[in-house]
């Protein structure tokens, strides 16, 4: 029979207010492995979108969000 010692911690995963956010958006539709890249701005992220489907006609996404 193996021991072990578990020690537990109070932990919180939250945004680091003086990081930045980026935004990324990635299109779901079959066989389409484009993506927006990393944005500063959400409404970047969302225009890159917009012009995909203009070209493609792709109209499913995924997005991102990531904060320091």
């Amino acid at each position: 029979m193996s021991r072990a010692i578990l020690r537990y911690m109070r932990h919180t995963i939250r945004h680091e207010p003086d990081s930045e956010v980026l935004y990324e958006a990635f299109c779901a539709a079959s066989g389409c492995e484009e993506s927006s890249d990393p944005q500063l701005a959400q409404e970047a992220a969302q225009d890159w979108c917009l012009r995909h489907t203009g070209r493609t006609g792709h109209d499913l996404f995924r997005r991102a969000v990531i904060d320091g």
